[in-house]
């Protein structure tokens, strides 16, 4: 275990942690889906929502000040935090989602038809489907990024892939089943070789590692704050000033404009101008109480205790006789896919959840990828810093446990 961290006075922070599963204690592995979120960040919710509620950049009065002071001061923290050049390049979202479909719906107006869109082959649907919406009403067509058995994109097939009618690429930096780490850096570089913009989505490898948007060179980042130890419903877009600005609006309302007549309209300069309405400036300023605290654990020392826990969650599920684990990058992310034997991944997550472990089962949004791994679903367990090696111990017994009931 690290010694930079203590894991007991990190636990404290999370009263979740001692609820009790049918009797037994709870095991939280489910957190490439969702993290929890620390006391110091909810503290931060109650704050806003008693003392500094008013809404944001519309008032001259001291608490409408206060409010936005919070929101605009979150802005600044993502920005430095991601290394961008300006905070009109940080757009407050709904999640990443709503981040890319941001992209898809905006840059997608550019598109024309036999346009073509590379993606991998596992993308999560958020990077998929919103491309796909595209494609039905330009006839843009997707090509896919083939993955190796490993769990690693054919970089050689990717280039491959490019064409004169190649118009984006989008695709993520890391995955939520396997945890394969991509070399982003590098797909970027070959990409803007064909003069091509790219977007990456950065949900799994914000809580992570850390992310410089500047050094990648992305045109687009899209990341979500709840899988960052911070609340729900609150994601960001970074995108490089020169594409927001081609970009028309993804949503018409209060906030984003300039001047308003029935006969035409101007929009507001970045980033409000993809800032439609009344934002969660509650959770956006708690956002950057959860971006506060991950720089105080540091990210180094967080990525250290994770990888540890991989390691030793990996070499004692390989001692189970008929495991398979799907992503076998050295470097991985901390997560882990698996199924043993002929054991669905439902029956393993239902008697796991008996024991008081909270795992993942199923096609976790990947159902291309599951195809590519000729299976229905997969259990996977995910890490993060308040897991400690005695619950690996605990889990990887479960699910011997389990094994030896089928």
């Amino acid at each position: 275990m690290s010694q930079q961290l203590d894991i007991d006075q990190i636990r404290a922070q999370y009263p979740i942690l001692t609820r009790k599963i049918d009797g037994h204690d709870l095991i939280y592995l489910d957190n490439a889906a969702t993290s929890q979120t620390p006391r110091c960040v909810v503290q931060t919710i109650e704050d806003m929502y008693y003392m500094h509620k008013a809404n944001v950049h519309r008032g001259v009065h001291t608490i409408s000040q206060e409010a936005t002071d919070r929101v605009e001061a979150t802005r600044e923290k993502v920005r430095d935090y991601i290394n961008a050049g300006s905070t009109q390049e940080v757009i407050f979202t709904r999640g990443t989602t709503e981040a890319i479909n941001l992209v898809a719906s905006t840059f997608g107006d550019m598109l024309y038809n036999g346009d073509e869109i590379i993606v991998t082959a596992m993308e999560h649907h958020s990077n998929i489907v919103p491309w796909q919406l595209i494609g039905r009403r330009k006839r843009v067509r997707l090509r896919v990024v083939p993955v190796s058995d490993r769990g690693e994109c054919d970089l050689d097939a990717y280039e491959d892939l490019f064409t004169d009618s190649t118009r984006f690429v989008a695709l993520a930096h890391v995955s939520n089943v396997l945890g394969t780490v991509n070399p982003v850096k590098e797909m970027i570089a070959i990409a803007h070789r064909h003069g091509v913009p790219v977007l990456i989505d950065g949900a799994q490898a914000m809580p992570h590692m850390r992310v410089d948007v500047k050094d990648l060179d992305c045109d687009f980042y899209a990341f979500s704050s709840h899988k960052m130890y911070g609340p729900t419903g609150v994601g960001v877009l970074y995108g490089k000033r020169h594409w927001l600005n081609t970009m028309a609006p993804y949503q018409g309302g209060g906030e984003m404009i300039g001047n308003v007549t029935f006969e035409h309209t101007t929009f507001a300069d970045l980033p409000f101008k993809f800032e439609a309405g009344t934002p969660d400036y509650v959770d956006v300023a708690a956002f950057g109480a959860a971006i506060d605290y991950i720089k105080e654990l540091g990210m180094e020392n967080i990525a250290a205790h994770e990888h540890e826990l991989l390691e030793e969650a990996t070499r004692e599920l390989l001692e189970i006789p008929g495991m398979r684990i799907f992503g076998t990058q050295s470097g991985k992310g901390a997560v882990i896919s698996f199924l043993v034997g002929d054991i669905s991944s439902y029956d393993m997550g239902l008697l796991l959840d008996k024991l008081g472990i909270a795992v993942r089962t199923g096609h976790h949004c990947a159902q291309p990828l599951m195809q590519r791994y000729g299976v229905q679903g997969m259990v996977r367990a995910s890490f993060a810093v308040y897991n400690t090696l005695d619950e690996v111990h605990r889990f990887t017994a479960a699910v011997k446990r389990v094994a030896g009931m089928f």
